[in-house]
């Protein structure tokens, strides 16, 4: 004849937990586990968000096992009552951000005006083109080698034959005049 699993008392379980014991932990995990996620299977109705739920609950237990107090009620009760609650709130919270996405107007034309975006950028390269005039012949040299044709500093100082040092310095000092120029804050 088959022996019957011993009776485990989930109270007692629940209170040893609030003290840190880990296995009481496990023991209250092994005996509540499909408690739990049926109820939250039952109100979230999706099986994935329920396994999500049923991991917070058992964080929450975890965490506030201290606040059980035996004297008020089962600890089964305890748990499936955290249960439900984080499974409403899945559940509202996931409602609420369909809410927002569906109140969102996807159809409100196109995502950007093409002729104001051409614009900008012609007058941004105006502007930078002019800025680029208020430069010592050094510095514009150093940064048009630099910045739009890809050299390394190296190479923009033997190009033009200058110290790296100094081409360093010049293309700063440039930068520094260009983003001024361009109202641009540091």
């Amino acid at each position: 004849m088959p022996q019957a699993a011993p009776v485990v008392d989930l109270d007692d379980l629940l209170v040893q937990v609030a003290r840190g014991d880990e296995n009481a932990f496990a023991a209250l995990y092994d005996a509540l586990s499909s408690s739990v996620f049926g109820l939250a299977r039952r109100v979230v109705r999706n099986p994935a968000r329920a396994e999500e739920v049923s991991q917070e609950v058992f964080m929450q237990v975890w965490q506030t096992a201290g606040r059980f107090d035996p004297a008020r009620g089962k600890a089964k009760s305890w748990v499936l009552t955290l249960a439900h609650r984080r499974a409403v709130d899945a559940v509202r919270h996931d409602q609420a951000a369909t809410d927002r996405e569906n109140a969102y107007d996807w159809s409100a034309g196109p995502d950007h005006d093409q002729v104001t975006d051409q614009v900008m950028v012609k007058f941004e390269h105006e502007q930078v083109r002019r800025c680029m005039q208020s430069l010592t012949d050094l510095q514009r040299e150093a940064v048009n080698l630099a910045y739009f044709q890809g050299y390394t500093y190296a190479e923009v100082a033997t190009l033009l034959e200058a110290n790296p040092a100094t081409v360093k310095t010049r293309m700063r000092d440039g930068l520094v005049r260009l983003r001024d120029c361009m109202g641009v804050s540091a």
